[in-house]
């Protein structure tokens, strides 16, 4: 039985042996690569990724990364795609064939019948004298001299191998495409990372706008902050935003002035507030809060005073 120093050894020996083998992968992008990239870009139909077994599931998660990052992507089981599913590959499409020996039963039934349609064909294998490699248009070489399983068996660096030059597909076609966060965040609107991405801080502004005059009284000030509850209010002249003031700018004055009564919203307000355009990312509105330690920002519309947005209402968006 292993103890815990044995178990310790072993999983740090299993990360460091995968580890290795993917460093040595990138040897293996070459010109096949590329054209598979290109030919990628110029194809007006999708990529449809196959495989069997645990290269299936490997092609399930490359399917996911492309659809994610803006290239239209399927997943075609090898074994029910001589059972009817074929038919979901069209004229146009692009197949990847994912198979670590490349001469499996079903791979070799699946490549003819895919040749005979005419679609561009693309062998992922670590086997590129296989019959996958050489029946493939373009190869794509997932070499590893061996798995992190102690017997050599179970599919462990292979499919690491696989998912990496997936990854490194995706990230040259994201390249190439000039795929931006704002075109990711269409592609992941659910969820704090969409949110990140798609969230203005005109969404957040609850209908509340309030707002004193220079002249307005202490009392004024702080029935106005009170009903409004969002911390602050502004101060306007003439429309224009002429300072704010916060509950903590009221503490403070409370504490260093006991004849306050007899001050206005002038004598207490920061002239310099910091704002925000409404149409900005609420994510943005975050960082300019966090940056000057701040509780809320004053928004701005087109130049005018448009409302007061706080760090609660971001925050519980699950923007953080």
């Amino acid at each position: 039985m292993l103890n815990k120093d044995d178990i310790i050894q072993l999983g740090q020996n299993s990360i460091e042996e995968e580890a290795a083998a993917i460093m040595k992968l990138s040897r293996y992008v070459d010109e096949d690569f590329a054209l598979v990239i290109q030919n990628i870009l110029a194809s007006k139909g999708r990529v449809v990724i196959t495989g069997i077994g645990k290269s299936a599931n490997i092609a399930h998660k490359i399917v996911a990364t492309l659809n994610s990052t803006g290239t239209p992507a399927i997943f075609m089981h090898a074994a029910d795609a001589i059972h009817g599913d074929l038919g979901m590959v069209q004229q146009e499409d692009l197949v990847i064939c994912i198979s670590k020996s490349g001469n499996t039963p079903e791979i070799k039934v699946l490549v003819p019948l895919l040749k005979s349609r005419g679609n561009t064909l693309v062998g992922l294998t670590a086997n590129k004298e296989s019959y996958l490699g050489a029946k493939s248009d373009f190869v794509l070489h997932a070499y590893v001299e061996k798995e992190a399983c102690p017997n050599n068996l179970a599919p462990t660096t292979s499919t690491t191998a696989q998912l990496v030059m997936g990854d490194a597909l995706a990230i040259c076609l994201l390249k190439a495409k000039e795929f931006t966060d704002r075109d990711f965040a269409k592609y992941h609107p659910g969820g704090s990372l969409g949110k990140k991405l798609y969230l203005k801080v005109n969404d957040l502004l609850s209908e509340s706008k309030p707002q004193v005059s220079k002249e307005s009284s202490i009392k004024e000030v702080i029935l106005e902050i009170s009903k409004n509850r969002l911390g602050a209010t502004a101060v306007i002249e003439l429309d224009q935003v002429v300072g704010v003031i916060t509950d903590g700018d009221i503490r403070r004055m409370l504490e260093l002035d006991n004849d306050w009564k007899n001050l206005k919203a002038e004598d207490i307000m920061n002239k310099n507030p910091r704002m925000i355009e409404s149409q900005e990312l609420a994510a943005e509105a975050l960082e300019i809060i966090e940056t000057n330690n701040i509780s809320q920002l004053l928004v701005s519309k087109e130049g005018k005073y448009h409302g007061i947005i706080h760090m609660h209402d971001i925050i519980k968006e699950g923007i953080l």
